[in-house]
């Protein structure tokens, strides 16, 4: 029998968590609950957690705040809840690592479906990676990302953290050394659905991988703005570069 997925839903509303508990296990997912951000790291402790369903409002420790906390450490897929109507709140849940969000109220169904997606979506990312790559790891420039840790790590040997979108992203940019690529093409392979309701996203998230991929104030980006066409990846030599289509 094909094991449970295990779902985490953190929530300061005791009858949200407990209706998802109840919902979810209707599709076979196992849930467990948290209601602030100790109780959140306890759970991540103490069971393999495959994906967080996360309230952007929490006592203490907001969700932004934990969002930013875990994508330093793992991968775990993000579902980010919100009862914000400002598209600029959203924009920075996405920027902080989120995987997808969802704004309160919401059908518990249209949950169910978004988590299927996200996870969906992280086990393609890891397949490509793993199957249609002959090596898992890419040298450029000194930099060096091992792709199946998803780690990156700098000429000066720092371990540099990576959201699950700036991963994507950057390798979709190793696929194609010194090519234009344009918004279109990095939204489809860096976010997928999350990232269609805001244009702007693509260029945030450009700017959050150019200022890591930096390795002081005066050195040259790696990524260059093409004005009003795309951006193009200009690292000097880039070795077992995944072949991504686009």
């Amino acid at each position: 029998m094909k094991p449970s997925r295990q779902i985490l839903v953190v929530d300061d509303d005791h009858g949200i968590t407990s209706l998802l508990q109840d919902y979810l296990s209707g599709f076979e997912f196992c849930t467990h609950t948290a209601h602030d951000g100790p109780g959140m790291r306890m759970q991540l402790a103490a069971q393999p957690i495959d994906l967080v369903v996360l309230d952007m409002m929490l006592p203490g420790i907001d969700g932004l705040s934990l969002t930013r906390e875990l994508r330093q450490r793992s991968r775990i897929p993000i579902i980010m809840l919100t009862a914000c109507s400002n598209s600029h709140d959203r924009v920075l849940a996405l920027e902080m690592g989120a995987d997808d969000y969802m704004s309160k109220p919401f059908e518990p169904r249209e949950l169910v479906a978004r988590i299927k997606t996200v996870l969906r979506r992280a086990a393609t990312v890891h397949d490509r990676i793993l199957q249609e790559v002959g090596s898992d790891v890419v040298h450029f420039d000194h930099w060096v990302l091992h792709r199946h840790e998803r780690r990156l790590t700098s000429p000066t040997g720092l371990v540099v953290p990576l959201s699950n979108a700036e991963f994507r992203l950057l390798c979709t940019f190793l696929s194609r050394p010194r090519r234009l690529l344009s918004r279109d093409q990095l939204m489809e392979q860096a976010r997928g659905r999350a990232m269609d309701a805001f244009e702007r996203s693509i260029d945030l998230l450009v700017s959050r991988l150019r200022q890591k991929l930096r390795e002081s104030p005066d050195a040259p980006s790696i990524i260059k703005t093409v004005r009003g066409a795309g951006y193009m990846f200009n690292a000097r030599s880039v070795q077992g570069q995944p072949a991504w289509p686009l």
